[in-house]
């Protein structure tokens, strides 16, 4: 095997593109293109260097007798197969597809979190004014509208994710699979990537400072009057203001990790890919809001007192950072993470 089959199948081995063995040899594309068609030979300098990026030797490279780097095992995204899987290859109208369909359906995603987090406001208004009597029905009957208009808005949610996850579908493979992008693609979502930092900070602490400040309201409310009509009217100001705040997180995390499954970065390594595949745990954040829905659902109505219930939720988003955290740690304890 000569040195150009031997740069093709390491590179590809090793889940790396042309562009990015360039970068890191610190070439052109087109030098990398001409080594692996025949057509020239790096200097003896770069010929140490690629035996050190693959981890084989020299005389491997050089010698075209020797087929089988010698104590060396090369690591790809799959050998549990014994035999080495084809990278998915990404084109750039692929990659701008993948890019123009993630930004839509992250503001869609974000606004179905947005309808998750006010579809509790209708059900404490309608129980605290029915509660106060302000209201021609009995307080059970407010409380069953609200119960009702939160599912009705509830379930409008669930139909932006879904939408979502059907546009997405055809990109799932960005998740799991190791791939290689043809050249130009990786420049394009680097130079994307760096233009949406700043926009990606600012909103991120745009977000977190809405959040934050969305507690104002309830507080004030309590301050100024001890009705508890008013002071559910502070709390469904919170809600308020604070899905805003979380819906301009979401949007961000989304079109920010699109960029993420790209260039193989972060959550999206193939070092995490590799770790996903192997990974047949449920998905612990959907089980935990649902138990925390399962929970404020009965304490409503088997305590009726849905004035009351607004807690459950509250206390439910300050605990999960902890619940993230401390899945995250047994995850690094089991070697998962």
């Amino acid at each position: 095997m000569i040195f150009a089959d031997k740069l093709i199948d390491l590179r590809k081995k090793n889940g790396m593109s042309q562009e990015e063995l360039a970068e890191k040899m610190n070439v052109s594309r087109q030098s990398v293109s001409k080594w692996e068609g025949a057509q020239s030979m790096p200097d003896l300098n770069k010929i140490v260097n690629i035996s050190k990026i693959f981890g084989v030797t020299t005389d491997y490279l050089l010698n075209d007798e020797i087929d089988t780097p010698e104590n060396q095992t090369i690591e790809t995204a799959d050998t549990s197969a014994g035999d080495v899987k084809p990278l998915r290859k990404v084109s750039m109208e692929e990659a701008s597809e993948f890019l123009r369909l993630n930004e839509k359906n992250a503001r869609r995603t974000a606004f179905g979190v947005f309808l998750c987090i006010i579809a509790f406001i209708p059900l404490f208004l309608l129980g605290a004014a029915g509660e106060e009597g302000k209201l021609p029905m009995s307080e059970d009957a407010a409380a069953a509208v609200g119960v009702i208009i939160l599912l009705v808005i509830g379930a409008v949610a669930v139909v932006f994710f879904m939408l979502s996850e059907h546009e997405m579908k055809p990109f799932e493979y960005l998740d799991e699979e190791d791939i290689d992008t043809e050249y130009g693609v990786s420049g394009m979502v680097k130079e994307k990537k760096k233009s949406y930092d700043p926009v990606c900070t600012r909103n991120n602490i745009l977000g977190v400072i809405i959040c934050i400040l969305s507690v104002v309201p309830l507080f004030g409310s309590i301050l100024v009057s001890e009705n508890d009509f008013v002071n559910t009217v502070g709390l469904c100001i919170m809600f308020f203001i604070c899905s805003f705040g979380v819906n301009l997180l979401v949007k961000t995390g989304i079109i920010s990790g699109g960029f993420e499954r790209l260039l193989e970065e972060g959550d999206y390594s193939k070092e995490s890919k590799a770790e996903k595949r192997d990974d047949s745990k449920p998905n612990l954040g959907a089980v935990y809001w649902l138990v925390v829905l399962a929970i404020f659902l009965a304490v409503g109505f088997i305590a009726e007192d849905w004035g009351n219930t607004w807690i459950i939720p509250a206390i439910g988003a300050v605990l999960y950072g902890a619940f993230h955290e401390i899945t995250k740690l047994f995850d690094k304890k089991s070697g998962k993470m």
